[in-house]
């Protein structure tokens, strides 16, 4: 049946909320995107003159259509080139959704989206719905067909993972700078030694190339092996300047709400490095160069205001 004016627009109010939440649960812009406007065609199907709460019925739409394409894409990913990374999503980003409380602008940082990759598909879910939207378990229980206290369990065990799988980042701001200075410095210097000094005993360094940028498929575990590849990383080269077609210029932004250095190429975001900051240093290097995660940065950069670069990569 044919969608009233006021029903597409109670759909398009709710649109930011549903992609916000279906990216925390696929990981990928795009395919966010792709949910979003499948609950949509349901939306259009539907006899919403029946629908009591619209935003309760589109959000366990949107849910299971998540939920359903999570099964697939875990086996998807073992096929996988290389390591996966979620798309990252640059800062103003409207599909970061909310960031009114510390645990909701930590639930989108790319260290717990990560971690979030470990999680069942159901306790993904309630972990979402939960920690970042606030919805109550009560809800949760109802979009997920079930019990409110299996909700409270399974929020409970996500974020028990969680809290294992990720380091603190409890850092404030001035202090994440100044970290990203001393380390670009510290990388482009040629010297391994001052960057072992901003890094943490057990740092790891994780590259994204999927198949197509050419990425190591095993992290680099530990200071002295991640202050290497990063020394490495920096170093000028033509072989470099071939592969990506020129000298990329060297941005410092936020990514998932994370410190991030930026590689942009004639206006198009060519890497994303978000940073895991903590106060014992420098935890985890997470590195989008995947072409195909990077369009919507790119479009997000094009978009926005920023300042000089801060130095050509290599």
């Amino acid at each position: 049946m044919a969608l009233t004016m006021k029903d597409v627009d109670r759909f398009e109010t709710a649109r930011p909320r549903l992609e916000a939440i279906a990216y925390r649960l696929l990981g990928s812009a795009s395919e966010a995107e792709d949910a979003a406007q499948e609950t949509f065609l349901r939306w259009q199907a539907a006899d919403t003159d029946r629908i009591e709460v619209p935003e309760a019925w589109l959000t366990k739409v949107l849910t299971n259509l998540c939920l359903n394409q999570l099964t697939s894409a875990r086996a998807r990913r073992e096929t996988y080139v290389g390591q996966w990374l979620p798309e990252p999503l640059l800062a103003g980003d409207p599909m970061l959704g909310p960031a009114d409380t510390a645990e909701q602008r930590e639930s989108v940082s790319y260290a717990v989206m990560a971690v979030l990759e470990r999680l069942s598909p159901n306790e993904r879910a309630v972990y979402v719905l939960r920690e970042a939207f606030d919805y109550p378990h009560r809800e949760i229980a109802e979009i997920l067909d079930i019990t409110e206290a299996g909700s409270q369990q399974i929020f409970h065990r996500a974020k028990k993972h969680v809290a294992a799988g990720k380091a603190r980042t409890e850092i404030d701001e001035a202090a994440a700078r100044r970290i990203i200075d001393e380390f670009l410095a510290a990388a482009t210097s040629g010297r391994t030694e001052p960057l072992v000094r901003l890094l943490t005993q057990d740092a790891v360094a994780i590259g994204d190339g999927g198949g197509k940028i050419p990425a190591r498929t095993k992290a680099f575990e530990g200071a002295l092996a991640v202050a290497k590849f990063m020394r490495g990383l920096f170093k000028p080269s033509a072989a470099k300047r071939a592969l990506t077609g020129g000298s990329p210029d060297v941005h410092v932004t936020t990514a998932n709400g994370e410190p991030a250095v930026v590689a942009v190429l004639d206006g198009r975001v060519v890497g994303v490095m978000c940073l895991e900051i903590t106060p014992e240093g420098i935890a985890a290097f997470r590195n989008q160069v995947n072409p195909d995660k990077l369009a919507r940065a790119t479009r997000r950069w094009a978009a926005t205001e920023h300042g000089e670069p801060l130095f050509k990569a290599f």
